[in-house]
């Protein structure tokens, strides 16, 4: 949210968004909306039976008051009747000229009542001698209590937090909700969304274990996919390797040695996917099993670029840039060859003839690796950046088929990232891709 927003667009941003604050907010404005419907049906009800029973009452009351007050008025009655009623009184005449509470401004509403036609001369009275006798209601005790306006304003605070809080209570089971729906869809399926009254689940108890149930489907289906993909895995390689050993047997001669060099490249391109799909399924695993040693990883940069020679051409142009004082951390140096080995066979195969050659950064701070490549490539649209990394995912704009790979490298770098506790991140560096990987490593664990 936008910090720099006025006050009431923040607040009303929070209220589009905020479900809690909606069903608060209804509920505020149905009791409102019932307060006034109640009122003023109690109201017009009043106002039906008033000529009936009410005026004819008030107006006899008005009577004995007058007499009470006497003719021609007397200021010591007038006085004493207005000190033991919560009533006003001002005498005008030819004699008496006298106000009961000449500090008392008129109520608007009072001479709004004094101009009706049913309210003429109810509160009014003349003697005989000429003088008027004007009662009124007293508010004057109401305006000395302003603790009561400010009781009701915080009783009326007060029920609305309560509301709040009983709210969030009922709806804090969909926030239980969005979290396992998040870490679904991330791949963890423990722990199971908290289900309450699970004897007697409600909606939202319902919608959890509805949901609860769908992810224990999507886990044995994933599950089904990782054994199939394992079973098929491990039963091409005995026969892809003896069809390798056969095409390596062929007579080396002019006229078929093109396409037993062919046939070889793709034998080993199959190979390796074969070994991406077994290694991306080990190191899925829920315990993926690292065997850390002490790697000296700038020198192991130098080895796979060397290996990468025979396939890119372009390989011994890669620029690495290494501190002289990286120490040899604790890693997996299987996995750390293979991730090394997939960013920069990916950052390879996407840079363009004429653009410099792809750069690798390694850098050792705070007790934390990173490692950067980056190429000068045409880049990925940024819709595609969030399923780069994602199993077999190829954009068509950036990974075309005549470039290689099934899309499992960069798949494979986040799960080797992972295994070690770390993450991967790609973004467009304009030209080009940059990938970036953090390792944390515990202190005290580099070896120097």
């Amino acid at each position: 949210m936008n910090r720099t927003q006025a006050p009431h667009r923040r607040a009303w941003a929070t209220l589009r968004r905020s479900l809690r604050w909606r069903l608060v907010t209804v509920f505020l404005l149905l009791a409102l909306g019932l307060a006034v419907t109640f009122i003023g049906g109690v109201q017009t009800v009043v106002a039906t039976g008033w000529r009936a029973a009410a005026r004819p009452l008030l107006a006899d009351y008005v009577d004995r008051l007058a007499q009470e007050v006497g003719s021609p008025p007397s200021e010591e009655r007038a006085r004493a009747l207005t000190q033991r009623l919560p009533i006003t009184l001002r005498i005008t005449g030819p004699q008496v000229q006298w106000q009961s509470h000449p500090d008392l401004a008129p109520r608007p509403h009072l001479e709004r009542w004094r101009g009706r036609d049913e309210m003429q001369g109810l509160l009014e009275r003349r003697t005989a001698d000429g003088h008027r006798l004007e009662f009124g209601l007293s508010v004057l005790a109401w305006e000395r209590r302003p603790r009561m306006a400010w009781f009701t304003l915080g009783v009326l605070l007060a029920l609305t937090a309560l509301a709040y809080l009983y709210v969030r209570r009922l709806l804090r089971p969909l926030d239980d909700i969005r979290a396992g729906a998040l870490r679904f869809g991330a791949g963890a399926f423990d722990p199971p969304i908290p289900v309450r009254h699970a004897h007697r689940p409600d909606e939202l108890g319902q919608l959890a274990a509805t949901i609860n149930t769908m992810g224990s489907d999507i886990r044995q289906m994933l599950d089904a996919k990782r054994a199939l993909l394992l079973a098929l895995s491990h039963e091409l390689r005995s026969p892809l390797t003896r069809a390798r050993l056969n095409a390596e047997l062929l007579p080396e001669v002019p006229e078929t040695e093109p396409q037993r060099q062919a046939l070889l490249r793709d034998l080993g391109e199959m190979a390796r996917v074969i070994t991406d799909l077994l290694e991306s399924e080990r190191l899925a695993a829920p315990h993926a099993a690292l065997h850390r040693e002490p790697v000296d990883l700038a020198a192991l940069a130098r080895d796979v670029i060397v290996e990468l020679g025979d396939r890119h051409p372009g390989a011994g142009a890669i620029r690495v840039q290494a501190p002289p004082t990286l120490p040899a951390l604790p890693l997996d140096r299987a996995r750390m060859r293979l991730l090394l080995r997939n960013l920069l066979d990916n950052s390879l195969r996407h840079s363009e003839p004429g653009t410099p050659p792809p750069e690798l950064h390694l850098r050792w701070q705070d007790e934390q690796l990173e490692i950067t490549v980056r190429d000068h490539g045409p880049g990925v649209p940024p819709e595609h950046l969030a399923q780069l990394a994602q199993a077999f995912y190829r954009p068509d704009s950036a990974r075309q088929r005549a470039t290689g790979g099934v899309g499992l490298g960069l798949y494979l770098c986040r799960l080797v990232a992972q295994a070690h506790g770390g993450s991967l991140e790609l973004r467009n560096a304009q030209p080009g891709l940059e990938a970036r990987v953090v390792l944390p490593v515990p202190p005290g664990t580099a070896a120097g």
